[in-house]
């Protein structure tokens, strides 16, 4: 191994531990206690070692943000991939969204609420959340309905997703009925 291979190897670890403490720090005490002094603290390296990696909180936000979409896409075609028929597919990805929006709170914020300086829905949309968008849609297209554009009914169908999971984690909805939600959002918006 070359010493820029090492060095290269050496950095994508460092920057790894940064984006691991971020989100571990974040889980347990909110985006507030994520600073760089802390960050730095807690891996061990000086603060300008953090800014050779990441200008600031907000590329750090931004870097989970698309860690959390890359893993939502997996966590999203793995269930729908296991389920048969339309309806439990559409299910089946409605639970595996809300699950991760449930089990993942912080880095759910980075993705949708957090200003991590992203694009969203443009030509510049970076790849892993435009494959986030297209796991949803692979699944959901089928149940649009006729005359309805397959993207259109995704971007809807996000969006009822993402208050279920936003009013449900901030308590404005009781956990008991959230199945119950689930299957009437299914039920009234896809075509099945």
């Amino acid at each position: 191994m070359s010493v820029q291979e090492r060095k290269a190897r050496e950095r994508a670890e460092r920057e790894r531990l940064i984006l691991a403490t971020a989100r571990e720090l974040a889980e347990q005490q909110g985006w507030d206690a994520v600073t760089t002094r802390r960050l730095a603290e807690r891996i061990e390296y000086s603060q300008p070692v953090l800014y050779s990696h990441f200008r600031g909180k907000r590329e750090i936000i931004g870097a989970v943000a698309l860690e959390g979409a890359a893993e939502m896409a997996a966590a999203v075609r793995a269930a729908a991939s296991a389920a048969d028929g339309p309806r439990a597919r559409v299910i089946a990805l409605a639970r595996a969204y809300l699950d991760f929006a449930a089990r993942n709170p912080a880095v759910y914020d980075a993705m949708f609420q957090l200003d991590g300086g992203l694009a969203f829905a443009r030509a510049d949309t970076p790849e892993p959340l435009k494959d986030a968008f297209a796991a949803l849609l692979e699944s959901l297209a089928e149940v649009a309905g006729d005359g309805v554009h397959p993207a259109l009914f995704t971007e809807v169908f996000w969006a009822a997703l993402h208050g279920l999971a936003t009013l449900t984690w901030a308590g404005r909805l009781p956990p008991e009925d959230a199945e119950r939600r689930t299957e009437l959002l299914v039920d009234r918006l896809a075509v099945l």
